[in-house]
């Protein structure tokens, strides 16, 4: 029977996705990966959710792939990232420890990120021989170019605060209140209209090349649509809106 190494736990439209690998430090094992994206999915499914929060156990949030595997194992990492960039939902990345490597890629992937101040993060692949190219494509749109250039070359050890100054986490605190940290934003999130949440990650994600003429089509849509009527409505009636 295969170890339950990613739980799913939903409660009051919040999603929690833990990676409970710590033997490992949460690498991306086969298994782990294969859960993963099962969570993902079933969270995207699943109607009441309004935010998810990528969670772990242990030291490490995720020490990226897992190496004792075949090297192919890597063919299954861009759809595990795409998952969450894609997601309908909102995803905060919850670190209560360091993350490495393809772990970062996880990190970058989500919409918000938050750590404690003592972790720590690397890309280490050019040590190892390889090459961070899957986790560019999280990663590269999030950090300060001259800081991508230097740290994924040199694979140099880097602590929370520098992260943040980065672009990498939007916010690094003290171990006694990533809780209240993370809370304050699933509360700020949760307060948005789904729908509109959902096209807005959209447009984050899209392409730079769209135009004002398509935009313009996007906001007339949104302004016509049943949840932005009572969105409006209740903004006007100075009531909390019916999501």
């Amino acid at each position: 029977m295969t170890a339950e190494l990613v739980r799913l736990a939903v409660q009051s439209g919040i999603a929690t996705i833990t990676l409970d690998s710590p033997a490992n430090r949460n690498a991306l094992s086969a298994p782990l990966r294969a859960q993963l994206s099962d969570a993902l999915d079933r969270s995207a499914g699943n109607g009441s959710v309004r935010v998810v929060v990528l969670d772990h156990t242990g030291p490490v949030f995720c020490a990226g792939m897992d190496l004792t595997e075949p090297p192919d194992a890597v063919r299954e990492l861009p759809g595990i990232l795409e998952r969450i960039c894609t997601h309908p939902k909102p995803v905060v990345a919850r670190l209560a420890g360091h993350a490495r490597a393809g772990g970062i890629g996880l990190v970058a992937a989500a919409d918000i990120a938050v750590a404690v101040d003592r972790a720590t993060f690397a890309f280490t692949e050019v040590r190892l021989g390889v090459v961070p190219a899957v986790i560019s494509v999280t990663v590269l749109p999030r950090l300060l170019p001259h800081s991508a250039h230097e740290l994924l070359l040199t694979g140099e050890t880097f602590d929370a605060t520098r992260a943040a100054a980065i672009g990498l986490l939007n916010s690094a605190v003290p171990a006694d209140q990533l809780d209240a940290e993370v809370d304050r934003y699933t509360g700020m999130l949760i307060k948005g209209a789904p729908e509109a949440l959902t096209l807005t990650k959209q447009l984050l994600h899209a392409s730079t090349t769209w135009d004002f003429t398509t935009m313009l089509e996007l906001s007339l849509s949104r302004f016509q649509s049943a949840e932005a009527q009572e969105g409006i409505r209740a903004f006007t009636e100075k009531r909390p809106p019916s999501w």
